[in-house]
């Protein structure tokens, strides 16, 4: 060996000794034999306890859910409404249903099924990680799983109960044929509409035997299964009926690679439309729409559809007995008892819907969807395609004082700033034209933001919104609780300020129970509570976080008491009671409506021509000529509320503004030489909201005689062209809400 092969060897030695030294201690235990080690100890733990479990589980019988219990439905005094768990259900032997639709379910939620070991081992593990973290109820799972846990198990998402499945699953694929559980699976799965099983959903959504599915159809119901409420056709939204297009064409496409379907074959296939739903026995009245808007509630909180179905729960409505016994009996009183089909055509598309809430808690007191759910399906009270008209022109405002603008000319946006009211006039600033008609083509010249609400002057807020911002005031009305979306209507054009989005009942009761709340959210709901043993959902709460600023709020309720004191909507006035509203009627007189309130209760009432399959003119309902909101809408919301709050002190509201009709100015001293030239620029102001006309006729009368605050698109008196200075009398162009003094109410 020369020098330097020595050298190298020493250097060599001298390393490996400086490894061995640091590898001393903890280290010692983690080089990779060990890790090593450990893993395949860990695995063999692992191996041998899941071997314990599937010595120790066995198949159980069928499970009770099986059978289904009955779910509570109760008022909000805890008196039972109603019980639910008379299943619909049928089973078929796999030899009736068509072997198309058969690969229809595998292809949609197992296409490897029949060539599987019956479980899903990635798909487990993922579901008890997510379970063990609280992530809810994701992972996925085999077809044999999915029979596992609806036929053997319960619904709860708990880690036992995922080990117990994967184990029995995988007993049951050894014991039972592909065709066994495949039979087992289709017939006790939940497709929605209170169907269990293929033959009473083929019944449910077709209106045919289960041996009489087309491929397309057989495709949808296996659609249906991963959200029964949701892909239900005629429940669903623009959203859900993507989704289930989407599903659909998923089934199919992988039925031809699975080679169960000839691609020319699947080329020509057409999505098939499944009928219009059948009431549900038993749900008569308007306890079924109740049942409905409670389980969309829940399940949109994140309760299992499948889970809840199977029953057991306790469900407590914010529904008031004594509330919604009012309300029926007011739509009968004021409406349906004036009806007669037989006599006049049209009184036969008269459909009414209403949602009475509690500003203070959001909850929904009352509800009136229809003449029934076994009579008239859908839900006037939560359907959203019927225009709100008018009643959006108070959002338009709220959005002007929320947001501190102004006119074209640079004049703050208050319910004294003038606009010229003449019909038809071409909004100006807008890149769209639009030159919108008022009611009867009628022109005012010269009115007040004031006035303007009172007698729903069209041309006024079609250039108020402009002036705002098209796009604030749609997010104002966002804000405050409007559905937004496109496909409902809701553009981004000048004609939105005439309300020609879409809205139902219930959403715009929970609009102006945010202007009631002064500005806080509320969201309506249905729903007080939710029990099944122990478990209870979290439910959102209804009043959460601020929607608009309290200044802004408060202003635009002390405007529309001037609505019903001075203007449109007087036949909702009522004796010494604080009331706000607004009217609304849309074009051709399709839908007409009235939403107001007392300081503690909010009630939005719609009326609906609902013709075959389109919406139709009122013009003529009982009798009568053209068909308003400031008639039977605020007929009906009149009769109602003063039955809801008899036996009530009349109330008053507590409004933080100094401006509007509910702010009654404090005329100046005598004059004397040095002040009748010169007006105070900061008058005192009390806030009047006890509801008597007198108490509105000053305050409109202040603000409409003359051009006060005139905007860039008024026509001042003198023909200038200059903009007038503010009202003196009128307080109302002091600043944004934000920086305006706190009023309260005089005794």
């Amino acid at each position: 060996m020369g020098r330097a092969e020595e050298r190298r060897a020493r250097q060599k030695g001298a390393r490996r000794a400086k490894r061995a030294a640091k590898s001393g201690g903890i280290r010692r235990f983690f080089t990779w034999k060990w890790v090593l080690g450990y893993v395949l100890g860990f695995c063999a733990l692992l191996i041998g306890a899941f071997f314990v479990l599937y010595l120790w589980v066995d198949v159980p019988p069928a499970n009770a859910a099986a059978k289904a219990e009955a779910n509570i439905y109760k008022y909000s005094d805890g008196t039972i409404m109603a019980k639910t768990g008379d299943v619909n259900r049928e089973s078929v032997p796999l030899s009736k249903i068509p072997k198309e639709v058969q690969h229809t379910f595998v292809a949609a939620e197992n296409k490897d099924f029949y060539g599987d070991s019956g479980v899903s081992f990635t798909g487990t593990a993922r579901g008890l990680i997510n379970t063990a973290l609280g992530r809810g109820k994701q992972g996925g799972s085999t077809i044999t799983q999915q029979y596992v846990k609806n036929y053997y198990l319960s619904q709860e998402q708990t880690v036992s109960r995922k080990l117990k499945e994967l184990v029995i699953s995988l007993k049951v694929d050894q014991q039972k044929s592909k065709d066994y559980i495949l039979a087992g699976y289709i017939n006790t799965s939940y497709y929605g509409r209170g169907a269990y099983g293929v033959q009473a959903a083929a019944r449910a959504y077709y209106d045919k035997d289960v041996e009489d599915l087309s491929v397309e159809q057989g495709a949808y119901l296996a659609s249906v299964l991963q959200a029964p409420s949701q892909y239900d056709w005629a429940a669903a939204g623009p959203k859900g009926k993507k989704l289930v297009k989407a599903r659909w064409n998923y089934v199919l496409d992988n039925m031809v690679e699975k080679d169960w379907l000839p691609k020319s074959e699947r080329e020509g296939m057409k999505f098939p439309v499944p009928k219009e739903p059948s009431p549900i026995p038993g749900l008569d009245g308007q306890t079924g729409y109740f049942v409905e808007e409670a389980k969309k509630e829940l399940y949109k909180a994140g309760v299992n559809e499948n889970e809840f179905e199977a029953g057991g729960w306790t469900v407590t409505l914010n529904i008031d007995r004594k509330k919604q016994k009012a309300l029926e009996k007011a739509v009968r009183t004021e409406l349906t008892d004036k009806l007669d089909p037989k006599k006049r055509p049209v009184d036969k598309h008269a459909q009414v819907g209403a949602v009475s809430v509690d500003p203070k808690t959001g909850g929904v007191v009352a509800m009136y969807g229809g003449a029934g759910a076994t009579e008239h399906y859908f839900n006037n009270a939560t359907r959203s395609d019927y225009q709100p008209a008018s009643t959006f022109k108070p959002l338009i405002l709220a959005s002007a004082l929320e947001n501190g603008s102004a006119t074209q000319d640079g004049t703050p946006i208050t319910a004294g700033t003038v606009y010229d009211g003449t019909s038809r006039r071409p909004v100006k600033g807008s890149d769209t034209a639009f030159a919108p008609p008022n009611e009867d083509n009628k022109s005012y010249g010269p009115i007040s933001v004031q006035k303007a609400m009172n007698n729903s002057v069209n041309s006024v807020f079609a250039q108020m919104a402009v002036d705002v911002g098209l796009s604030k005031v749609k997010d104002t009305a966002m804000d405050l609780g409007m559905d937004g979306r496109v496909d409902n209507g809701f553009d981004v054009r000048p004609a939105m300020s005439l309300g020609v989005m879409g809205a139902s009942p219930k959403q715009m009761a929970g609009v102006y129970a945010t202007l009631d709340n002064h500005g806080k959210k509320v969201t309506p709901a249905i729903v007080k509570s939710a029990e099944k043993g122990d478990e209870r959902p979290q439910l959102p709460d209804p009043t959460n976080g601020q929607a608009i600023s309290r200044g802004a709020a408060d202003s635009v309720t002390s405007v529309l008491t001037g609505v019903v004191d001075d203007g449109t909507g007087q036949a909702v006035r009522q004796q010494g009671q604080a009331v706000a509203g607004k009217t609304g009627t849309s074009d051709d007189n399709k839908s007409a409506w009235f939403s107001g309130y007392t300081p503690d209760l909010v009630t939005s009432v719609g009326m609906f021509g609902e013709g075959d399959k389109k919406q139709v003119s009122l013009k003529g309902t009982a009798g009568g000529g053209r068909v308003n909101g400031g008639g039977f809408p605020a007929q009906i919301w009149a009769a109602y509320t003063k039955t809801a709050l008899n036996g009530q002190k009349a109330s008053k509201f507590d409004l933080d503004t100094d401006m509007g009709a509910a702010v009654k100015t404090t005329p100046p001293p005598p004059s004397s030489s040095d002040t009748s030239e010169s007006p105070t620029s900061s008058p005192s102001t009390s806030v009047s909201t006890s509801g008597s006309p007198s108490s509105s006729s000053s305050a409109s009368e202040s603000t409409s005689g003359s051009p006060s605050a005139t905007s860039s698109s008024a026509s001042p008196p003198d023909g200038s062209g200059s903009p007038s200075p503010p009202d003196p009398t009128n307080s109302a162009s002091d600043g944004p809400p934000g920086q305006r003094g706190r009023n309260k109410p005089q005794p």
